[in-house]
């Protein structure tokens, strides 16, 4: 395996998702959005959201709730999803993720959205998808 070049498979894997990713750090700085987060939150900043802090994008109920959920990540590392509400306009899930280092040690986390709607496209249709 090509270590020295992995990150840049992780960041590929993150740029291609079509669901908003926005990965933050422990103190609450945005450091990173894909392509789809930037286009999701353009009217908010997009790009420019990246080193603000994500707390400022919450009301205060969110907020709190946030700050809870980063310090049960913090509590074990068995804690690293947790579901935080339906979104039925958009049909989909939304989930905390804790983001680790190699020792297990808290240094971040994101936000997964899980669409539920079926799939419209042929199964290996090049062309139409």
């Amino acid at each position: 395996m090509d270590n020295r070049n992995l990150s840049q498979y992780f960041k590929s894997i993150v740029d291609q998702d079509r669901c908003a990713v926005v990965i933050c750090n422990t103190a609450h700085e945005i450091i990173y959005m894909n392509p789809a987060a930037v286009e999701r939150y353009a009217k908010s900043g997009g790009a420019a959201l990246v080193g603000q802090s994500l707390l400022d994008c919450h009301n205060a109920q969110s907020v709190e709730q946030i700050g809870k959920v980063v310090a049960w990540f913090a509590e074990s590392t068995d804690h690293n999803r947790i579901y935080t509400f339906r979104n039925e306009k958009e049909n989909k899930d939304v989930y905390m993720v804790a983001l680790r280092d190699e020792d297990g040690t808290l240094i971040g986390y994101y936000e997964k959205h899980e669409y539920r709607d079926v799939e419209t496209c042929m199964r290996y249709d090049f062309d139409n998808c």
